[in-house]
């Protein structure tokens, strides 16, 4: 396992990197943390401390573990987020971002796994219409110059880069894309679920103006169900996924009509 120095990445990357350490051994100790990043024990003790707080792990003498159910309207930061399965998400949007079909019209939500679909659609050099509800995507997605960009505006969420609320869902009702990059905070059986209200109401008017769904989340999205519903699998027609998925979950999914495609975790 690849080690990193603390002095090359920012407090919450280094706290993803932590809890990315935690979620791949299900418990570990600082002094085990610590070696694994190259970071000091005090460091490790204050991230631990601080992600904890936070409600990611659950603190023990000397070390850390995860909580078996969280909380059903956690949300994590977004820097925090995007360091999670980092590798796994970009293989993710790779496989997404290789489906996709030039000239055709994608809607790219919300999701730090979607924004690795909108990178890897840049490098494609592929013509898209591309109309995304998140700044940094609109950004990533700018920089290619054969794809014309849209991004239909409304209130910027607090501590985000997201935008929900009009006049965007507007735009959504009145417009028809051949696919939609839909990003989910839980899979739970045959429901797709989010912890906000706004942001559920944002992917939902996607999904309603796309011929194809295509939901991107990495393995440690099978969890217990979060706040709100976005939609069922009946809605769903693809799920790009890591090879870490349980393969007991998938066949459940495929059984009720959705098609799986396990993404390459390579760099």
């Amino acid at each position: 396992m690849s080690s990193y120095s603390h002095n090359d990445v920012i407090p919450a990357q280094r706290r993803a990197i932590l809890l990315e350490r935690v979620r791949q051994r299900g418990a570990a100790s600082i002094q085990e943390l610590a070696r694994s990043i190259g970071a000091s024990a005090s460091t490790v003790r204050r991230d631990l401390e601080r992600l904890q707080a936070e409600g990611y792990l659950r603190r023990a003498h000397g070390g850390a573990f995860l909580p078996h159910t969280p909380l059903a309207t956690y949300e994590p930061d977004q820097t925090f987020a995007a360091g999670l399965a980092r590798a796994q998400k970009a293989a993710i949007g790779r496989a997404a971002a290789a489906s996709l079909v030039a000239g055709e019209a994608v809607l790219f939500d919300s999701s730090s796994t979607v924004r690795e679909a909108a990178r890897a659609a840049v490098a494609r050099r592929i013509p898209l219409t591309a109309v995304t509800n998140d700044l940094a995507t609109g950004q990533i997605l700018a920089a290619g110059p054969e794809i014309r960009v849209i991004v239909p505006g409304g209130t910027v969420r607090p501590g985000s880069l997201t935008v929900t609320g009009e006049p965007g869902l507007g735009f959504l009702a009145g417009v028809h894309v051949e696919t939609a990059l839909i990003g989910v905070h839980a899979i739970s059986g045959g429901l797709f679920t989010e912890t906000a209200l706004e942001t559920v109401a944002m992917k939902r008017a996607m999904i309603a103006a796309a011929r194809r769904v295509v939901v991107l989340a990495d393995a440690t999205k099978f969890q217990p169900a979060a706040f709100c519903t976005i939609c069922d699998a009946a809605r769903v027609h693809e799920l790009i996924t890591d090879a870490a998925a349980d393969p007991a979950l998938l066949a459940q999914l495929r059984d009720l009509g959705v098609a799986v495609t396990l993404a390459a975790d390579i760099p």
